[in-house]
C-alpha cells in the first residue's frame, strides 16, 4: 500500500501508540491526518510539533454518540474524503471482575469497542469511495490471550478482532484493507499504574503497524515468534493456560492492582 497523499483519521492519536503511529505514518510522508483525543492540550501539543503537515484535531470521546458524529462532520467538511481509519483509543482497568467498578466496566466497553464500532460505521461511506483505503484496529496480545485481573478488557479487544475479521469480509468488494494489530505490554502512559518489567516501545509498535499495513498484513502481532507460538497454544491447549495463570495468580494479583488508566 502506498501511504503518500493518504487521509489517515487516527482515534487517540494525541499520545501513546497512537502518537507513535502519527509520527510513523508522516515519516512515510502522510500530510492529511485528523487525530481524535480527549485532551485539547494534548492535542494542541501535537499540532504545535507536527508543523509540517496538514493535521486536523478534533477533540472528542469516541464513547459519545455526538462526539463522533461531530467527528464525521468534520472530516466530511474539510476532507469530503477518507483513507484510511485508524482506531487506536483505548482505555484500561484491572482486577477482579467482582471488584470493578460499573462505571469501569462501561467505559472500557464503550471506548475500547462500542466506540470503534460506531465510528468505523459512520466512515464507512467515506472510506469506500477511497481507490485504496484501510481500517487499522489496535487491539491487545490479550485479545488473544486472556488473562485473570483483565476480563472485561481483554473481552472488549477479543471483539476487535473478530470485529475486523468480519469486516474485511463485509468489505470485501471495495479496495479497502482491514487489519488488527495485536501490541504486548507497550511503555505508555496506560502502563505508569502496572508492574511490568520488559515493554515494547511504542515507536516499535508504531513501526511494526505501518509495515504491516504498506504489506497488507491481516493480524500484526507484536511479540515475535514466541507471541506467536504463544497465541497457538492458547488456542490449541488452553488449559496450559489455565495453569500458568493459576500458579501466577497471587504474583498477577499484586502486579495489576492498581492498574488503571481510564
Amino acid at each position: 500500500m502506498e501511504l503518500k497523499n493518504k487521509k489517515v483519521l487516527i482515534t487517540g492519536g494525541s499520545a501513546g501508540i497512537g502518537k507513535a503511529i502519527v509520527k510513523e505514518l508522516v515519516r512515510h510522508g502522510v500530510k492529511d491526518i485528523a487525530v481524535v483525543g480527549r485532551k485539547k492540550e494534548h492535542l494542541e501539543a501535537l499540532k504545535a510539533e507536527l508543523k509540517s503537515i496538514n493535521i486536523l484535531i478534533i477533540q472528542a470521546n469516541v464513547a459519545e454518540v455526538e462526539d463522533l458524529n461531530r467527528v464525521v462532520a468534520t472530516i466530511t467538511k474539510e476532507w469530503g474524503a477518507l483513507d484510511i481509519l485508524v482506531n487506536s483509543a483505548g482505555v484500561v482497568s484491572a482486577g477482579l471482575l467482582t471488584e470493578q467498578s460499573d462505571e469501569d466496566i462501561i467505559g472500557q466497553i464503550n471506548i475500547n469497542l462500542t466506540g470503534l464500532v460506531l465510528l468505523t460505521k459512520k466512515l464507512t461511506s467515506l472510506l469506500q469511495k477511497s481507490n485504496e483505503g484501510a481500517i487499522v484496529n489496535i487491539s491487545s496480545g490479550y485479545g488473544y490471550i486472556a488473562m485473570p485481573f483483565y476480563s472485561v478488557y481483554a473481552a472488549t479487544k477479543a471483539a476487535v478482532g473478530q470485529f475486523s475479521d468480519a469486516m474485511r469480509r463485509e468489505l470485501y468488494q471495495y479496495p479497502l484493507h482491514v487489519m488488527t494489530v495485536y501490541p504486548s505490554a507497550t511503555d505508555t502512559g496506560m502502563m505508569k499504574t502496572a508492574v511490568v518489567e520488559k515493554m515494547d516501545s511504542p515507536e516499535d509498535v508504531a513501526k511494526a503497524t505501518i509495515t504491516g499495513l504498506i504489506q497488507k498484513e491481516i493480524n500484526v502481532i507484536i511479540g515475535g515468534k514466541e507471541m506467536e507460538e504463544q497465541v497457538k497454544v492458547n488456542f490449541l491447549e488452553p488449559r496450559k493456560f489455565d495453569q500458568i495463570a493459576a500458579n501466577n495468580f497471587e504474583a498477577l494479583k499484586e502486579r495489576t492492582k492498581n492498574h488503571r488508566s481510564m
